[in-house]
């Protein structure tokens, strides 16, 4: 018998003497946790057990195809493949107790792409590849794992917090319910020349609140409704036998039918209508109204998105942000995604940012100089979170410098007003005044365009520092085309300027997620509250938006947000979609992770904190949120290659 032979026979006597010890050991751990025991116990029965010394290899790039599935008894794998910018080698990842690999390779059937190993004395089961296939073919929940890894992980987060969610609140909703599932079968239409009486007598004999008018082949042309009556009876001139064509709102808005009811809710909000066309092939397929939404959410979006528009005081605006929370609260319970929470929260701001400013127009009186607020970092992105300080600026348009000083100066006090009525609605003032009350961020035109500039041409630390806020730039009150123009001189600048683009790359390495070779997660040593935990902000996320950011302003990709800019650069080439999509699961986990505990801060009315002490964690989310950032550190390693730092 060889040395091989025996230690496998060995390994197998091992294994078969503890099978009960194996399986409540392997149950603390997904998958196998949702495995069914027969399943389980096949899976034990098959393995043996191996023992690796420290720095010992298990699998190497060049040992042919991998011939068995392994799973860290005990110890810890690293994954070290050559740095080709610098000598020696990286650590591409970290693999801890009943964490299990190598999935992608066994699955090809082909090897290793990266050299696994022993990172300090290390226990592996080891599952022959003809067992693993026929438990591949057994069990749903390893099969499910094992094909699509950390993403079936995420699934089980989820799902856990949505049965959470049941069991405490009752509801039976969900905001991914696709809209034909919400819309009337048979939407109420017309032709266009129906007269308006006639249109008007049909809505009522429907019940329905709109009457869509569509062309011969069922293309809707406009859609009226309640309030497009109750406009119509206010106009002196208006006749009840006019063809309805003539007081329709023209080219509705429409989705299509796949599309979510958190889509829905979100284009009401932003647009100010209630009803939303259902399109598909260009036939009107049903309409959604805000009253089919509540009676599947429970959750007034639109209704509170409509309060925040028309309140009348400064002082209601502030309360109304307890309802903002109320409605995130329940979201976040029923399983809202990262991405709808931010957006929800970043529209329900933009609107209560608005509406603030018109109130201090009342309060003050109109200036008379047409101006656009703009905001900048996350709110830029649309990736705000409950807690969330200013970031904002005016934009004006002035002949020259003598009149934009002399403007500047009328709009400065109206800025300061906005700044504090803001801060009294709950938008923390910016402890780095970068607020449009500071005579430095209330610019014309120009001034704006030499300012960016110079931040692009004249690469000092602030400057860089500058760029990570400014670039992420949008116009949430006034015009628009302004704001876009300064984007459009971002985009060519930086995408002209490889020096530059060099240097935010080097600033995008600052912010190391924290983890560590020898440690699951680096956490602070100083004293006080801070100490043991990790910052989810700075260290998780911000590598993922710095990265984002540069790549896109580097390939002149036009969107804000972290995610779309990823997903442009994936469809672009410049990231490769397998890359792409492990990046947004670990931004999404991360930033859940993060509103998860502003959730139970704002429960427990603490201050709101991005500091995480890791410890507080299950195995499971433990689990992910080290993928995660592992992520973040890939991202990071590829700007260093790509930029050769």
């Amino acid at each position: 018998m060889s040395k091989r032979d025996a230690l496998a026979e060995a390994g197998k006597t091992a294994v078969l003497q503890n099978i009960h010890g194996l399986m409540e050991f392997l149950r603390k751990f997904p998958p196998f946790n949702q495995m069914e025991n027969a399943h389980l116990a096949f899976l034990v029965e098959h393995c043996q057990l191996r023992f690796y010394a420290q720095g010992e290899s298990i699998l190497k790039p060049d040992g042919g195809p991998v011939q068995h599935f392994y799973i860290v008894k005990q110890g810890r794998v690293v994954g070290e493949r050559p740095h080709s910018a610098r000598r020696g080698t990286e650590t591409t990842f970290e693999i801890a107790t009943g964490e299990c690999f190598p999935l992608a390779a066994l699955l090809g059937e082909r090897a290793t792409r990266t050299e696994h190993l022993a990172g300090e004395d290390t226990f592996c089961l080891l599952l022959g590849k003809d067992a693993f296939v026929r438990l591949f073919a057994l069990s749903a929940p390893f099969r499910d794992f094992a094909l699509r890894g950390v993403s079936s992980l995420l699934d089980q987060v989820n799902q856990q917090v949505k049965l959470n969610a049941a069991a405490d609140l009752g509801a039976q909703y969900s905001l991914d319910t696709p809209l034909r599932e919400l819309a009337m079968q048979q939407p109420v239409t017309c032709p266009p020349h129906t007269p308006l009486r006639a249109a008007v007598q049909r809505m009522h004999e429907a019940h329905v609140g709109s009457i869509v008018v569509v062309d011969a082949a069922q293309r809707p042309l406009g859609i009226f409704t309640l309030r497009d009556l109750r406009r119509v009876i206010g106009e002196a001139s208006a006749g009840l036998e006019q063809p309805l064509a003539e007081v329709m709102t023209q080219r509705p808005f429409h989705l299509p039918p796949e599309a979510s009811a958190f889509d829905a809710a979100m284009a009401m909000t932003e647009r100010h209508i209630a009803h939303v066309c259902l399109v598909e092939n260009e036939r009107l397929t049903g309409v959604v109204s805000e009253r089919d939404l509540f009676a599947l959410q429970r959750v007034d979006l639109v209704h509170l998105a409509r309060t925040i528009r028309h309140a009348g005081r400064i002082e209601t605006l502030a309360a109304l942000r307890n309802d903002i929370l109320r409605l995130v609260d329940n979201m976040l319970a029923h399983g809202a995604s990262s991405t709808q929470i931010t957006r929800l929260i970043t529209q329900l701001n933009d609107h209560t940012v608005c509406r603030t400013i018109e109130l201090c127009l009342e309060e003050m009186g109109d200036p008379g100089i047409p101006f656009t607020w703009l905001c900048f970092g996350s709110e830029g992105r649309r990736e705000q979170t409950l807690y969330t300080d200013q970031d904002n600026g005016i934009l004006f348009d002035a002949a020259s410098p003598a009149e934009a000083a002399l403007l500047r100066g009328r709009l400065l006090p109206l800025a300061e007003r906005i700044n504090q009525a803001l801060a009294q609605c709950g938008f923390a003032l910016c402890p780095g005044q970068v607020m449009a009350g500071n005579p430095e961020l209330c610019l014309s035109r120009d001034e704006w365009a030499r300012r960016f500039a110079a931040l692009v041409s004249e690469a000092t630390p602030e400057h860089l520092l500058g760029s990570t806020i400014y670039f992420d730039l949008r116009a949430v009150w006034g015009p628009e085309d302004g704001c876009e123009q300064l984007r459009e001189q971002i985009l060519a600048d930086v995408a002209g300027n490889p020096a530059f683009q060099r240097q935010m790359a080097t600033n995008a390495l600052r912010q190391r997620p924290p983890v560590g070779r020898f440690r699951e997660f680096l956490v602070t040593r100083r004293n006080g509250d801070a100490a043991g935990t990790l910052d989810l902000k700075v260290q998780g996320l911000t590598p993922f938006v710095d990265g984002a950011r540069l790549l896109a302003l580097a390939h002149g990709v036009t969107v804000t947000g972290t995610l779309e800019r990823l997903a442009e650069l994936v469809r672009r080439g410049v990231i490769d979609a397998q890359d792409g999509a492990a990046y947004e699961e670990a931004y999404h986990f991360i930033q859940q992770t993060r509103l998860r505990q502003h959730q139970l801060q704002a429960r427990r009315q603490q201050p709101y904190s991005n500091r995480l002490d890791p410890d507080d964690l299950n195995h499971l989310d433990r689990r992910i949120l080290r993928e995660s950032f592992r992520q973040a550190q890939r991202l990071q390693s590829s700007l260093a290659l790509r930029y050769q730092l």
